[in-house]
């Protein structure tokens, strides 16, 4: 290959690179349009448990599936849809299959405790320190209405309790310390960014500390 047709390869590539980007941040933009942001009282309203099991429901979750992995997110609660019933998906993690969790509820938390930066799908360009159970036992039925238990650590932990408060109108903003919860507020309502300064990062020593995590 000649230098001029290595140039061109390189120059190709970067075109296709900055096409797909671009085509995943339209897909992205398209799915968060679906999810109901900040200021909606739906938000923090209770979530009603699934009571029929059917064609319609599956419908929901592969929906629910798509604007997740669309949106970029980890997990999103039927809540944040505008659909007040107790249903969850989850991915924690590209190489595992996204899940659908009905009628979740916490079974047991351990007493270790970790922080992480969460952001949420609902709150766009926030994020904020939350300290939650490093473990967790959760219960629920699948979208057969089998009953299923899952026993999840770290990233997948954090990630169902997040959900499940959402279907309990609890949202990160009521997770965080007062000062972080100001800030964000303040960036929410201005439609600015917010993000938890390094210096509140260092104030919380030697507890362990998850990566950041958006759902």
């Amino acid at each position: 290959m000649s230098e001029e047709q290595a140039i061109d390869a390189d120059e190709n590539e970067n075109r296709e690179r900055e096409e797909l980007q671009q085509k995943l941040i339209e897909r992205r933009e398209a799915a968060l349009a679906h999810v109901v942001k900040f200021g909606d009282p739906v938000l923090k309203s209770r979530a009603s448990p699934v009571t029929e099991f059917g064609p319609e429901l599956r419908e929901e979750v592969e929906r629910m599936v798509h604007i997740m992995q669309d949106g970029m997110g980890v997990g999103l609660a039927a809540t944040q849809l505008g659909v007040l019933r107790r249903l969850l998906v989850f991915q924690a993690g590209s190489d595992n299959e996204p899940s659908a969790l009905i009628n979740p509820e916490i079974e047991w938390m351990s007493d270790e405790l970790a922080i992480a930066e969460e952001g949420c799908l609902s709150l766009p360009r926030v994020t904020m320190d939350v300290e939650r159970p490093l473990h967790a036992r959760f219960t629920g039925r699948d979208v057969d209405g089998e009953p299923v238990t899952i026993e999840a650590s770290g990233l997948e932990a954090r990630v169902l309790q997040h959900e499940i408060d959402h279907l309990d109108g609890v949202l990160i903003l009521d997770r965080t310390e007062r000062k972080q919860r100001k800030a964000a507020l303040r960036a929410l309502r201005a439609e600015e960014s917010y993000h938890p300064p390094v210096e509140d990062e260092d104030d919380h020593g030697e507890e362990l500390r998850e990566p950041r995590t958006d759902a």
